[in-house]
């Protein structure tokens, strides 16, 4: 019984209702039980105490007129202690059938009417009937011990020996079935209140803010199911507001990066522009030097522009993404050869391994080109003349991996945990000769559009490995 009571996050709650119930009854049952020994104790009690000799004894006279002496009513009444008194017409007593225990041999007319009345202080219980004599009119005198009979006005057989009054036990019966109804009403109330508070203050502590509130319940299956989604709701909950707190903290700090990176090129582009107006740049050579300077400066102003345009552009809810299926090699090596120009300018070494089979995978074209074109471009910026370059084409049953490889100087360990967001750089100083920050960001974004993954990692002779994989 202990173990069918346990387990109530294993039940459903209509299970444990239908198990409180029968419990219920069967402790109805019991106390009907219970209230029906004590009732019959009761008056097996009140019976013993106010029994007769002989339940079958009669006690009144008239039933032993036939044959006073020798009949099996009067044996009853001789076992019982009581006797019978014969009385002629004055009232005297002209013979006994039994054992006589009192002195009275006649009666006047008052002491039989007053000894008839049967009171409690009476020795004896009383009864006279008239005997029909061939010669006279007698008379038929009953006595019995009083000890050994009770007296009741109730004619029912059963509530005359009740110790108490029959409203005593209706009140008793009603009072215990109320008590019980109030105590399994408690019962059942309480293990659905249990849970339902539980939830509540859960529901209250998340509506005070603290999205770190998880419930754990031990209850019915339909309680346990709520539990569970309410902190299933908790973990998104949590999480959509750290991923919004994060995403504004980057939001302010790409607006600190930005108006950084925006201020320094337009500052000394100001400079050199004041120099010229002032007339400083006598000479042709200084004035194109000036003019150069002025040039690079606003071309990176204008690339750091069209980058941040770029990544806001992937996170507008309006941006299409053109998924299509297209054969990889071909589209891997036009985008090497769109930079062969700059890496033999670099004197880097190219290594491109594409299979000679076709090979077919699902992407968006410009976004795949664009992060290509990003790692690429990292790579010759960040690295010296003479880097080996790695770009392969790996594919599988259900995926196509690309890798983009270099020997050149790496990216610190540190910086591998925050490299992908905006503003990062490879090299630990912001310098100002380096990139916008912003492509490898852009290029993690891209990737995951498709449905993609961009992981960096580090091979034996290659310190830097990025790793595309995109789904066929």
């Amino acid at each position: 019984m202990k173990r069918l009571w346990s387990n109530r996050d294993q039940r459903p709650l209509q299970s444990s209702l239908t198990l409180d119930f029968l419990l219920f009854i069967c402790i109805l049952f019991f106390l009907v039980i219970v209230y029906y020994l004590f009732i019959n104790l009761d008056v097996t009690h009140m019976f013993e105490k106010n029994k007769i000799a002989d339940p079958d004894l009669k006690v009144e006279a008239s039933a032993y007129r036939d044959n006073p002496e020798h009949g099996i009513e009067t044996k009853r009444l001789l076992r019982s202690g009581g006797w019978i008194e014969i009385l002629g017409q004055d009232k005297k007593v002209i013979e006994v059938v039994g054992e006589k225990k009192d002195d009275a041999t006649q009666y006047t007319d008052n002491q039989l009417l007053s000894n008839l009345e049967n009171g409690e202080d009476q020795a004896y219980f009383y009864s006279l009937a008239t005997r029909n004599n061939e010669n006279e009119s007698e008379w038929l005198l009953l006595k019995i011990p009083r000890e050994v009979i009770d007296i009741s006005i109730n004619s029912d057989p059963l509530v005359e020996y009740f110790n108490h009054s029959l409203s005593y036990y209706v009140f008793l019966g009603v009072g215990m079935v109320l008590l019980l109804i109030i105590v399994y009403s408690y019962w059942v109330a309480r293990r659905i209140r249990k849970p339902l508070r539980i939830i509540t203050l859960g529901l209250k502590q998340m509506i005070e803010g603290n999205y770190d509130t998880r419930i754990s319940l031990y209850a019915e299956k339909e309680f346990s199911q709520i539990g569970e989604t309410f902190n299933y709701m908790a973990d998104v909950i949590e999480k959509t507001t750290k991923e919004k707190r994060q995403a504004e903290e980057s939001k302010k700090r790409m607006m600190v990066d930005l108006s950084h990176d925006l201020k320094t090129p337009i500052t000394s582009i100001q400079g050199f522009a004041q120099a010229l107006v002032e007339g400083r740049g006598e000479d042709e050579e200084r004035q194109k030097r000036y003019l150069t300077y002025i040039y690079n400066k606003s071309s990176q102003v204008t690339k750091l522009i069209q980058n941040m345009v770029e990544l806001l552009k992937i996170d507008s809810p309006d941006f299409l993404l053109r998924m299509e299926r297209h054969e990889l090699g071909e589209f891997i090596r036009e985008i090497v050869a769109d930079s062969y120009g700059e890496i033999e300018q670099k004197n880097f070494i190219l290594q491109l391994n594409v299979p000679e089979q076709e090979v077919f995978a699902n992407f968006d074209a410009e976004l795949l080109s664009s992060v290509v074109h990003n790692l690429i471009s990292n790579a010759l910026t960040y690295n010296p003349l003479g880097t080996h370059l790695r770009v392969e084409v790996i594919p599988s049953e259900s995926e196509v991996t690309i890798e983009i490889a270099d020997t050149g100087v790496g990216i610190p360990e540190e910086l591998w945990s925050t490299l992908f967001d905006p503003f990062v750089r490879g090299d630990k100083a912001r310098s100002t000769t380096g990139g916008t920050g912003l492509g490898l960001s852009i290029a993690m974004k891209n990737t995951e559009k498709m449905g993609g993954t961009l992981h960096l990692s580090r091979g034996k002779k290659e310190p830097t490995v990025f790793t595309i994989r995109i789904p066929k």
